[in-house]
């Protein structure tokens, strides 16, 4: 893209991740009169859209998160919302002309804006054992939605004891002939009303303060070596799949010189998700926060979009 051609395609804002965060933000700045475009993302998946049921979305329990996602991608693009399906890969700050903004890199294209939004989500985090690698795709898995009917009458285990390895356990059970829940802890972390069914659930069992040292198998997987934290006793797990849910690592990657990251890689904003960086705003569960669910991701994309709004306007002069 030429300079010309930059200068001509100024945005007001460029929003990146096409999430609940996102495509909120999006829905905010369309209503705003904002220019502005989004980029969803060719080769990332939104974790809410691997989610089978959502129960805590007011207005819309029952529905699954794929299906939400697409009420959002509607609302947004009937209002005019521009969608680019395809990866950033750069992010660039230039002042120049006496008006400071962003450039975005995505394919062979760049977008220039005079405000980001980042609402590129997480990952599943990895366990970093022997043999999880090997055997991703063969047994070892990160969505139960995605791959249970593989695991049809067979015994799976679940490791993690939150929120979502409890609720992809209970969904695991609709297929499997038995799932087997590993926690490093002697109670879980999920919601009581999740741990109410699981208990009462008889195809749900529990290896309390425990790890998984090792998945084994041939061709696929055929069990996991445990490793019990209080007796220090090795046992083998027969099973025939592992779903791993032990929290995230967030898409943050290209933003180490550019912004302030916490520890764990999360985003620092403030209360009106401002980063540290001048017109770089963040949203959703790349944030660092207390909790990631797809109402507080909604309420974090609709703040940014508000802020970028505020920023945009200040610099063009347009301040009420």
């Amino acid at each position: 893209m030429s300079e010309q051609e930059g200068s001509d395609k100024i945005y007001d804002v460029v929003i990146i991740g096409g999430g609940p965060a996102g495509l909120t933000a999006g829905i905010y700045a369309m209503r705003a009169a904002m220019k502005t475009v989004l980029v969803e993302g060719a080769s990332s998946v939104s974790q809410i859209s691997t989610t089978d049921a959502i129960e805590n979305y007011p207005g819309l329990a029952g529905t699954n998160g794929l299906d939400l996602v697409a009420i959002f991608k509607k609302q947004a693009v009937d209002l005019g919302l521009e969608i680019i399906p395809d990866d950033v890969s750069a992010i660039r700050w230039l002042a120049s002309g006496g008006t400071d903004r962003w450039e975005v890199f995505v394919g062979d294209q760049s977008y220039k804006s005079l405000s980001v939004i980042y609402a590129t989500g997480a990952n599943w985090r990895r366990l970093g054992v022997i043999g999880e690698d090997n055997f991703v795709g063969r047994g070892v898995s990160f969505c139960a939605t995605c791959d249970a009917p593989m695991f049809k009458n067979k015994e799976v285990a679940v490791v993690g004891g939150g929120d979502t390895a409890i609720q992809e356990a209970l969904y695991l059970t609709r297929f499997v002939k038995k799932v087997t829940v590993i926690h490093r802890r002697n109670r879980l972390r999920a919601t009581a009303i999740l741990q109410q069914r699981a208990f009462s659930n008889d195809k749900i069992e529990f290896l309390w303060d425990s790890v998984v040292e090792e998945i084994q198998g041939q061709n696929m997987v055929q069990g996991v070596r445990v490793h019990n934290l209080k007796t220090g006793e090795d046992t083998i797990l027969p099973v025939n799949g592992v779903f791993v849910f032990i929290g995230l690592n967030p898409n943050t990657g290209m933003l180490h010189k550019l912004i302030d990251l916490d520890e764990g890689g999360y985003i620092k904003v403030n209360a009106n998700m401002e980063s540290s960086a001048r017109g770089f705003f963040a949203a959703g569960d790349c944030v660092a926060k207390r909790l990631r669910q797809v109402v507080t991701a909604c309420g974090d994309g609709a703040n940014a979009a508000y802020s970028a709004q505020l920023y945009v306007e200040d610099i063009k002069g347009e301040a009420y």
